[in-house]
């Protein structure tokens, strides 16, 4: 049988790269960027108040003189939410001095396209957002003033350029906003809005087709017959496929005479970078599928050392030589196949730098066995200890030499433990290697 981590390199070497295409930043989260963006304006672009204020000169409310002789006022707070609003602008409370008044001569919302010029002496009432009149050098915070709406005391001064988004205080023209091989995130989507991009070059979604294969199966909007069951795999692994990050395109059950079935691969072989067929492998009835595949490339079956899922295939067919799985027709060992083979091939086709599930160690609660000569991946539950917070984990359906097989095991699993090759046995309070799967609530 083959190691695990062989065919894991057979299968990592064949991931292929979509060719880029430009889309609408809206539906690029997730992507691997494939250029480089670069801003042609700064961000802000103009002076802009960064908090709900008054507009002034530092030097009309106290400057940053020294202001010891002048009478106090009782200390107050900084500006609730001022940090927040304010950034790296937001100054500390100063000392508070003596209280100066002036006119509120006008009023500029965000958004205002009205130059306004400030004259010494004098106040102008801004929003957070709101362009700054020429000659203003700062804000001063509602909560550090009278709230005047005709004149306005200041009960603190504030220095030139409090609480002001200067321009190009986030992005001068020339800066790169996102670099290309970058994952694209919300805040990466956010500044390719911020530089004006509505769209960007990225490398798509790996497009991935799952069949299933099968006398005996039928679709779930089918009643089985006698002998028949439903089909599970191409359900469950499109799921998969998704959730790993792959625009999925599910055939379902594909049925018919040999040259039929060359006609249905053929046509998806052409449309993917990845085909995923289950049922293919195992038993006399995978031997029409197999067949036909080997009529449209090279197709492996050699078994792997794992449990479950050790019957497998892998190949490289078509023109394009794309990458096809060929899955039992068991559903977990199925599921477990492809969380361990496809989905590094999805991830790394992704332009992820982790193709790979984290793994923690983790101290298990019950007894656990393994076949001998075969890396064992038993679906289990993973918990942290309330007091040491120390992983622990407790192994599901394939526990204890328990049936391997049931899918309804791997439906409460939030991880798998991997049980190495020589050890066939992990008793209560051993610690394991466990797959961190998924987060379950």
């Amino acid at each position: 049988m083959r190691p695990v981590e062989e065919q894991l390199k057979l299968v990592t070497d064949a991931a292929v790269t979509p060719e880029p295409v430009r889309i609408a930043i809206a539906n690029a989260l997730g992507l691997m960027c494939a250029e480089e963006v670069q801003a042609n304006q700064p961000l802000p672009g103009f002076p802009q108040a960064a908090i709900d204020g008054y507009a002034v000169r530092a030097v009309d409310v106290g400057g940053e003189r020294a202001l010891s002789t002048r009478r106090a006022v009782p200390s107050r707070p900084a500006p609730e939410g001022a940090a927040d609003d304010a950034g790296d602008n937001a100054a500390p409370a100063p000392e508070p001095v003596r209280e100066r008044s002036l006119p509120v001569v006008g009023e500029v919302p965000a958004g205002s396209r009205q130059p306004l010029r400030l004259q010494p002496k004098h106040a102008v009432r801004v929003y957070t957002g709101a362009p700054l009149p020429t000659l203003a050098d700062a804000v001063l915070p509602l909560e550090w003033s009278d709230r005047g709406r005709k004149r306005v005391t200041a009960h603190r001064p504030v220095r030139s350029g409090d609480f002001v988004r200067r321009v190009g205080d986030d992005i001068q023209p020339g800066d790169v906003a996102v670099i290309s091989g970058s994952i694209l995130g919300p805040a990466q989507i956010g500044l390719l809005a911020a530089v004006g991009r509505s769209k960007v070059l990225v490398y798509p979604r790996p497009r991935v087709t799952i069949m299933s294969y099968g006398r005996e199966l039928v679709d779930i909007d089918r009643e089985p017959g006698l002998g028949q069951i439903f089909d599970i795999n191409s359900y469950a692994l499109a799921a998969a496929a998704k959730e790993a990050g792959a625009d999925v395109h599910r055939v379902g059950i594909a049925e018919g005479e040999p040259r039929r079935l060359r006609e249905i691969v053929e046509t998806h072989l052409s449309r993917s970078e990845v085909l995923v067929v289950t049922g293919a492998v195992g038993g006399s009835g995978a031997a029409v599928m197999q067949e036909v595949l080997r009529e449209l490339g090279e197709v492996d079956t050699s078994r792997v050392a794992m449990h479950p899922g050790s019957v497998q295939g892998f190949g490289l067919l078509g023109e394009e030589r794309t990458p096809t799985f060929l899955l039992p027709s068991n559903a977990v060992s199925s599921l477990v196949a492809f969380e361990i083979f496809v989905r590094p091939l999805i991830r790394l086709s992704l332009g992820k730098r982790n193709a790979n599930r984290r793994v923690v160690r983790a101290r298990a609660l019950n007894h656990l066995q393994s076949r001998p000569g075969r890396r064992g991946y038993i679906r289990a539950r993973l918990m942290r200890d309330a007091e040491t917070a120390d992983y622990l984990v407790e192994g599901l359906g394939g526990a204890a030499g328990g049936p391997a097989h049931l899918l309804a095991g791997l439906s409460e699993a939030n991880a798998m433990v991997r049980i190495p090759e020589d050890v066939t046995e992990v008793r209560p309070g051993d610690v394991v290697d466990v797959l961190f799967i998924t987060q379950r609530s």
